[in-house]
């Protein structure tokens, strides 16, 4: 079985699928291994390889590697900055040596000097015994400065002097010392616009910059997103003794479609939440700590309240899933559904399905000016003319040839 590709805006891009085993139970779903879920995927330390873009940062990381330049790697937060430099230092010229990681988020300001510099006993009150400091900790390996951004305004001129240097000198201390290491900054806010701003020095920040790496979200490389879970559900396989082995293609649907602002490690939680929350060795949909319109309420909100007031839901009367014109019928009856109950979901899924039919007869199939109707994206289009069967990939030549015959 081939695992069904996505595009960077996380539409499916081969409608080929296969159910996976001979459960008769999953006679009317298709379920993906962790095995379908990997390919084309790649481990490379504890890095997921799987996208152009991946792959570009390790060609960057491979020529980087053998030398001592300061590198800052940019990117939002939870995309794995941390990731990289850790390859870079597996790739450098000291692999053995340590690997020192501070958040300079979490820097004391009255302590900051010490914390990075480290002191001498008795240089102010409380400093009962000497401190390495974290430069010093790093001695022969990588420091890898997280959140640089945050570092204070009068500390960043001792740091340039450090990286020009190499040498420390620890409060309070009249000897200095020459350090070993290589430095890697990273940030996940604009460093140039801080610049520009007065908030972060200029020769600081083209220090840092000598070689950079941009680690870019994960909406932009939603490919990469199914070895992603693969690789989460295995981690939390072993973590919590659990055995799940395939993922529903709509729970897969659902996770490429998110846009994910915390990134990784973001869906990193949510896989975790499902591994947790699974009664079975699958995971489906409704495992999954969200629903698959969350990114897009939009869509639901007001395909909804077109219903309520125009006052029908049947679209199987017209070939290719075309809507009935609501605005001209006189039945009071809304919803021509089989029997109540009615289901909630059934209802959104359905007016989501007539919003986006009418809004692409309004515009004569053209899902860009539909989505600007909807409100939405036109990747979000794509995804549910996906979803609903409305369509031929990109061009959706069925519906429109629909929409042009009634027109």
């Amino acid at each position: 079985m081939r695992l069904q590709e996505y595009s960077a805006n996380g539409s499916s891009v081969a409608p080929e699928m296969e159910n996976l085993g001979d459960d008769p139970t999953d006679a009317t779903c298709e379920w993906l291994s962790l095995a379908d879920l990997a390919h084309g995927s790649e481990r490379v330390g504890g890095a997921v390889v799987r996208s152009a873009q991946a792959r570009k940062i390790l060609k960057t990381i491979s020529r980087l590697g053998p030398y001592k330049s300061t590198v800052l790697i940019q990117g939002e937060s939870g995309t794995g900055k941390e990731l990289v430099a850790r390859a870079l230092h597996m790739r450098g010229p000291a692999p053995g040596g340590p690997f020192v990681t501070f958040n300079c988020s979490n820097l004391v300001e009255s302590l900051a000097e010490s914390q990075l510099f480290g002191h001498v006993r008795g240089a102010f009150t409380d400093a009962r015994e000497d401190s390495l400091g974290y430069f010093r900790s790093a001695n022969g390996g990588t420091l890898f400065l997280d959140e640089v951004g945050e570092l204070p305004l009068h500390l960043q001129p001792k740091l340039l002097r450090v990286l020009d240097t190499h040498v420390i000198q620890p409060v309070g201390s009249a000897r200095s010392y020459s350090v070993d290491i290589r430095l890697v900054a990273a940030s996940n806010r604009d460093l140039r616009a801080m610049v520009k701003a007065g908030q972060f020095r200029d020769d600081l920040y083209y220090r840092l910059n000598a070689a950079a790496i941009t680690v870019p979200p994960l909406r932009e490389r939603r490919e990469a997103i199914p070895a992603f879970v693969a690789h989460f559900i295995e981690h939390f396989n072993r973590l919590f003794g659990k055995d799940v082995k395939a993922v529903s293609r709509v729970a897969v649907d659902a996770l490429c479609a998110n846009d994910w602002p915390g990134n990784v490690r973001e869906l990193g939680h949510a896989i975790e939440s499902a591994v947790l929350m699974t009664e079975s060795d699958r995971i489906d949909l409704d495992d999954l700590p969200f629903r698959y319109d969350d990114a897009n309420p939009q869509v639901q909100s007001e395909a909804v309240e077109a219903v309520l007031q125009n006052g029908a839901l049947n679209l199987e009367d017209e070939p290719n899933g075309a809507a009935t014109n609501c605005a001209r019928s006189s039945s009071r009856r809304c919803f021509q559904m089989a029997a109540w109950p009615y289901s909630l979901d059934g209802v959104i899924r359905e007016a989501s399905k007539l919003a986006l039919v009418r809004a692409l007869q309004a515009t004569e199939g053209n899902c860009h000016r539909a989505a600007e109707l909807l409100g939405v994206s036109r990747y979000t289009v794509y995804r549910m003319l996906n979803r609903f069967g409305l369509g031929e990939g990109r061009t959706y030549r069925t519906l429109r040839k629909s929409t042009a015959n009634r027109a």
